[in-house]
């Protein structure tokens, strides 16, 4: 909704303050829209703003709560004195590897993530996620080896990086589950016959007249298609 689609609306305001400015917003609005409607630009490119989706990470108080709490700015609704702040970038540095020179394993973690084992089971990680996920969990797993569990708990990590900034023994958790899910696709999950022939057009340049095409359309042109898409 923009301020002007919200002049003369009935929803009430709550007051909230963003970067310590105090500020009247919608009640209805999540933190995002609230953010927008102030007249913040989400520059860095949040997922739903042509981005990449986790970078809306969030951290918030509410008058009489003295608990720090983090949120995704794209979920949570606006409270009546909530005090926000944007993490617009997490200082967690992804290691470099070569994922053909691994092996599915524990070793393969401990070599590029050797600060799990210092995991004190505090579960702060697992409070810190936006998404409610067992974080804590498939750290342990990861510990283990058990490349599977890591798989099924962080599935739907968006990689905010809340975890790794509330880590009193600085693990990485969404870093090492993203090895962990690499290492499962690649060496634990047989590849369906319909990747491979997909695979082998892509290589033959079946869509490359396709992609051409696409290349040369107007950015408008493509929403239209975009919008214009049949979903099966």
């Amino acid at each position: 909704m923009s301020r002007k689609a919200d002049e003369g609306s009935s929803v009430p305001k709550v007051k909230i303050w963003v970067m310590g400015k105090e500020y009247k917003v919608p009640s209805s609005f999540t933190i995002m829209t609230a953010m927008e409607y102030i007249g913040y630009r989400f520059k860095q490119g949040i997922g739903c703003r042509n981005g990449y989706c986790g970078a809306c990470a969030t951290f918030y108080r509410v008058k009489g709560d003295y608990k720090l709490r983090p949120a995704l700015a794209c979920q949570e609704i606006v409270k009546d004195g909530m005090v926000i702040v944007q993490i617009p970038f997490v200082p967690a540095k992804k290691t470099i590897y070569d994922i053909d020179k691994l092996e599915p394993s524990a070793n393969a973690i401990f070599e590029n993530y050797p600060e799990v084992a210092r995991c004190l089971s505090c579960n702060t990680c697992t409070k810190a996620c936006p998404q409610n996920l067992e974080v804590m969990e498939y750290v342990q797993a990861a510990l283990r080896g058990d490349l599977e569990k890591v798989m099924h708990l962080s599935f739907e990590c968006v990689e905010c990086g809340l975890c790794a900034m509330r880590c009193p023994a600085e693990i990485k958790p969404y870093l090492v589950a993203r090895l962990a899910r690499r290492l499962y696709a690649k060496y634990m999950v047989p590849l369906d016959k319909r990747v491979r022939k997909r695979e082998e057009e892509i290589k033959e340049g079946k869509f490359d007249k396709e992609l051409e095409r696409l290349m040369k359309m107007s950015v408008e042109r493509l929403k239209e298609l975009y919008e214009e898409r049949r979903l099966s």
